[in-house]
Order: C-alpha cells, then sequence, then structure tokens
C-alpha cells in the first residue's frame, strides 16, 4: 500500500522554495503528497494574478495535492505587515488542519523556514492523530529572527525564545542541515542522538546544468562577473558587497560587475547604500527571475557570491543558495561565518571571510580576478564535483524519505 505524507509549509510553488521540487521527489517515489501552504507572495509582498482568498484553493502540481489557506501577504515587507504575515498562516492553517482529521496519514513533515510557528498545525495534526511529525529546520529560531529584526526587548526576546524552542521540542523528529545544528539541536530539546538526522539540502537538477545567453553574454563581455542570486534581506548583509566595491574603486579598478539577481525587503535600502558609496557603476540590479533561470546567471558568472549577516547560530545552517551555487560550477566567494564557508574551505571551491568582512571579501575578489582562467576553472569544478558526492538530489531524497517514513 502506498505511503501517505501531509507536508505542512508556508511557503510553495510558484514561490522558489526547494520544498516544490521535495514534494516532487516524494511523488516520484511513489507516495502520495497533501501540502497545505499559504497564498503565495514570498519576497515582495505581490500575490501573483490569479492567486487570493478564495482563489486557486487546491490545486495539484506535479501530482502533489496543494491545500491553500489564508495568510496575510508581506505586501511592502514592513516590520508590522511581516510578523502579520508570520503569525496569520500559523493561525489559519491550524483550523485547515482540522478538516483533514478524516485523512490517515503515515507521517506529518514540516519544512520549516521563518517563522518557527509554522510548525505549529503540523503539531496539533501530529498530536490530535497520534502522527510522527519530522520537521526539516532550515531557519533556525529566534537567531534567524534577530538577523531581520533588531529586538532589544529583553520579555519579548524571552517570549520568542521561549515560544520558539518549545516548537522544536515538540516535533518528534528533527532534521538539521549541518553536524553544528544538530548538535544545537540536541542541547535546545535534550532529545536523543537517533531523533535528530543531519542532511544537508540538496538542489534541482536543473542547477546542473551550462546555459549560455548570447545577449547576456554580449552586454557583460568586458567586466568580471560577480553574481549574487536570491533574497535581499537584512540576513545577506549585501552591504558588504557595497563595501567591497568601495575598496575596489579607490583601486582604480573598472570591469568588476556585480550582477543582483532577486527581490526582497532590502532592495531599495541596498540599492540607495549603493547610490550614497558612489559605486554604482559596479552594480546592475536585475530583479527576480524564474528560479529555471538560475543556470543562466551561474553560467554567465566568474564568481558567485553568498553572504550572511553576522550571527553566532545562523553560521549553523548552510544557505540553500550555496548548494545550488556549487551545482553550478563556478568559485565560490563567501562572507559568511561557520558551515556556509567551511563547505566551500572542505571543497576547495573559492574564498572564504568572515561575515561582514568586506576587506576580506575585496581581497578575494583580487585573487579570482587576477588567477588564471584554467584555475577558476579547477575551483569550479571543485564545487561540482563536491555537489555530485554530497548533494546530489536522489541521494539526499532517500535520506529525507527513510528518515521521515522509519
Amino acid at each position: 500500500m502506498k505511503k501517505k505524507v501531509l507536508i505542512i509549509s508556508q511557503h510553495f510553488w510558484p514561490e522558489n522554495f526547494r520544498i516544490s521540487d521535495i514534494a516532487t521527489g516524494f511523488v516520484e517515489n511513489d507516495i502520495d503528497v497533501d501540502i497545505i501552504c499559504g497564498i503565495p507572495n514570498y519576497p515582495n509582498g505581490v500575490i501573483p494574478k490569479g492567486y487570493g482568498w478564495f482563489k486557486n484553493k487546491k490545486q495539484n502540481f506535479n501530482g502533489v495535492n496543494v491545500y491553500r489557506t489564508w495568510e496575510i501577504a508581506r505586501k511592502d515587507n514592513t516590520n508590522i505587515r511581516i510578523f502579520l504575515n508570520y503569525i496569520s498562516y500559523p493561525f489559519f492553517a491550524s483550523f485547515k488542519v482540522l478538516s483533514f482529521l478524516h485523512k490517515k496519514y503515515d507521517a506529518v513533515f514540516c519544512y520549516e523556514t521563518s517563522p518557527v510557528y509554522m510548525i505549529f498545525p503540523a503539531v496539533v495534526y501530529s498530536k490530535l492523530k497520534k502522527v510522527t511529525l519530522t520537521t526539516y529546520v532550515l531557519d533556525l529560531w529566534p537567531e534567524n529572527l534577530y538577523s531581520v529584526l533588531n529586538i532589544k526587548n529583553k520579555f519579548l526576546r524571552f517570549l520568542v525564545r521561549s515560544t520558539s524552542h518549545w516548537h522544536y521540542k515538540k516535533c518528534d523528529k528533527l532534521i538539521a542541515m549541518s553536524p553544528s545544528l544538530n548538535n544545537t539541536l540536541q542541547k535546545i530539546t535534550g532529545k536523543e542522538k537517533e531523533k535528530i538526522a543531519t542532511i544537508p539540502q540538496y538542489c534541482e537538477k536543473f542547477y546542473e546544468q551550462d546555459i549560455v545567453d548570447e545577449k547576456l553574454s554580449e552586454k557583460y563581455k568586458n567586466y568580471f562577473k560577480i553574481v549574487y542570486a536570491g533574497n535581499i534581506s537584512p540576513a545577506q548583509n549585501l552591504e558588504v558587497a557595497v563595501d567591497a566595491a568601495a575598496l575596489l574603486k579607490n583601486d582604480g579598478i573598472k570591469d568588476i560587475k556585480f550582477i543582483i539577481v532577486g527581490d526582497g525587503m532590502s532592495k531599495t535600502q541596498i540599492e540607495k547604500y549603493v547610490h550614497y558609496k558612489q559605486v554604482d557603476e559596479y552594480f546592475d540590479f536585475i530583479g527576480s527571475k524564474p528560479v529555471t533561470d538560475m543556470p543562466i546567471y551561474h553560467t554567465l558568472a566568474d564568481a558567485l557570491f553568498a553572504p550572511l549577516a553576522k550571527s553566532d547560530d545562523l553560521g549553523l545552517t548552510i544557505p540553500a543558495k550555496i548548494t545550488s551555487y556549487m551545482a553550478g560550477g563556478k568559485p565560490i566567494l563567501t562572507c559568511i561565518d561557520g558551515e556556509g564557508s567551511f563547505v566551500i574551505e572542505k571543497a576547495n571551491a573559492g574564498f572564504t571571510a568572515p561575515s561582514g568582512d568586506s576587506k576580506t571579501l575585496y581581497e578575494n575578489i583580487l585573487k579570482l580576478y587576477n588567477m588564471p582562467k584554467q584555475d577558476r576553472n579547477i575551483l569550479g569544478m571543485n564545487a561540482r564535483n563536491y555537489h555530485f558526492e554530497n548533494h546530489s538530489r536522489d541521494k539526499v531524497l532517500k535520506q529525507l524519505i527513510d528518515f521521515i517514513l522509519d
């Protein structure tokens, strides 16, 4: 008899989150999948045409049964709108799962990005139906929240910390992306080692392609191209690239271009900072592109760039863009503490800098810029080889399925 899994995730297709491919992978492995998700509006807060509170509430995506509950859109990404978005999905989804109590599942799986409170409806269902709940911890709370919102009030910090940890403790099993995060989750929850698995993120197979866009190649043919692809928020700390560009300008180096592919709550702020530092000629902000177009920009790049805000605990996770970059087969520049940089060093796939260290980033850019192309190609090959050995889709999917359904 087919296994059945209920997935709880605020974000899902058409938003660009890996859970869409994971759910597809479950179906490919002969598992029936239902998912309760929200109304798509990430990252810019705009609800796509055809969606709304009463539109497209039930869909099918690659064999996955998609059930959408209500949520308040992020809209203009102000603090109050993000707060309302964070609490509205778990609130409405907790009522939504009650209508699923007549269904039987072999497991409940929560794909936990921000906020941690999206775990709550999964807890409700799993406890009422006595079904094992496994949560994949992608954003560790409250640490990830602090990287976006500067919360100083001690009571609020205590409240967020205690409620975050409660959610992790209520899960039967947890999945960590790295050994460091695994150890931290053990300390937070007190769970036995066998209840917490270390399984890295994988990336979709299309990231493994090399796709040349002739128009883009012609447009940027005279530049050393550093590509950033992803969300633009305080957690990413893209200011570090702006500061590095100012150092490059002081050196009189003019043929380096940062190509920023993406959108998010900090985009306008970063654009203003670029103008303030008078390095506009070093940056092209080209907005969001379909996730399937990312190999075009990876292929275009001479280097791929991954920054992250400074935080003792954010360094426990490996950003999703790192695994995508490694599949892209290009040298990688990081400005990340912890696991995100460690994996690049381990693979000998590029150069790393501590979070927020624009001077070391600048020096690393110069290393790549002055390096013979064949040596840069070797770094890119190292990245892609590490991807196939450690982050391949089939291998990681099997680990996820075995642990969730064990």
